[in-house]
């Protein structure tokens, strides 16, 4: 069943299709794949040991998604073995404008975050 069919009838065009999309590029290991592919053409075992704490089960899943939603191509070479090798598409480009005005967000909020973090667990500990 797609994410748009369990919407409701009014939110099937709007905040589902965003939604939708935000899913695969908002989860954690997406958004590290993305990354890894902004030097160019990684092979599969590359990007297994520069996306730290990601599983080979895991690569392939979220690879499989991102060339799914065509933000990923794969080009597999006919050696043996087998080589493939994946590169960040025209839309898997634009995405890095995106991704990097989040980062800057980050960047520049990450101890305000922190600072809220630690005052919100005090008042829950306590």
């Amino acid at each position: 069943m797609l994410v748009a069919d369990r919407c409701a009838p009014d939110l099937r065009h709007a905040a589902c299709e965003v939604r939708d999309v935000l899913n695969r590029i908002g989860d954690k290991w997406s958004v590290l794949v993305i990354t890894e592919l902004i030097g160019g053409a990684r092979r599969f075992l590359q990007l297994h040991r520069s996306v730290p704490g990601i599983s080979q089960r895991m690569l392939t899943v979220t690879l499989r998604r991102l060339e799914r939603d065509g933000l990923v191509a794969r080009r597999i070479y006919p050696t043996v073995p087998v080589q493939v090798e994946y590169t960040l598409t025209p839309v898997g480009r634009s995405l890095l404008t995106v991704l990097d005005v989040v980062a800057e967000w980050s960047v520049r909020h990450r101890a305000e975050v922190m600072s809220a973090r630690a005052r919100w667990d005090i008042t829950v500990d306590a």
